[in-house]
């Protein structure tokens, strides 16, 4: 087995573990919130997560939009972001199956989730059992809402990212510096392929 295949292997049972952990606490934080609170609040956390799916979508899509040349000349000058932004733009395969594939679909996931347990809520706070024509209608509003409201985010975020993924990209770098800073890390490596 050649050694890309190897590294595509192993990257991808990296991503499916960091998956399974990463969905195993936004199922818990998620669940433990929402038990805890009043179904609008229980719906603002559902719109939270849908919106952090939107967003890491963009920036997954903004990673390979990106070009690395604007940032040499700052990262010469030692703008904070910038050699990040030039490494996320290197590493944009896995940047972007990182932002896509794991936190999107995660938050598309969790949020599914979220939906059922608020429309639970919403249903005992009426009255209604599971499967009365009041609970089914209140799931497929629901449920059909959160599901626009993706699709829609999604939309609009994948045309800013092609548009301006340079900013994207240069304040994505800046986030990732800082972490970068505070906590003696480097996330990504900055190496040409």
């Amino acid at each position: 087995m050649n050694s890309q295949i190897k590294r595509s292997i192993k990257f991808s049972l990296t991503i499916a573990v960091i998956t399974f952990v990463l969905a195993a606490i936004f199922s818990v934080v998620s669940q433990s919130i929402l038990s805890k609170v009043i179904w609008i609040a229980g719906l603002i956390v559902v719109l939270l997560i849908v919106l952090i799916g939107v967003l890491f979508d963009m920036l997954g899509i903004a990673s390979t939009a990106a070009d690395e040349a604007p940032f040499h000349a700052m990262a010469a000058e030692k703008v904070k972001g910038a050699k990040q932004a030039v490494a996320i733009i290197r590493n944009a395969d896995k940047f972007a199956s990182f932002c896509n594939d794991v936190i999107g679909d995660i938050s598309g996931i969790v949020s599914g989730t979220a939906s059922a347990i608020v429309i639970l809520q919403i249903a005992k706070l009426l009255g209604n059992t599971e499967g009365s024509p009041l609970h089914i209608t209140l799931s497929v509003v629901l449920t059909s809402l959160v599901a626009a409201i993706t699709v829609g985010g999604k939309a609009v975020g994948k045309y800013f990212a092609i548009n301006s993924s340079t900013k994207i990209i240069f304040n994505a770098g800046k986030v990732l510096g800082f972490i970068e800073e505070k906590f003696k890390i480097t996330i990504l490596s900055n190496q040409k392929k």
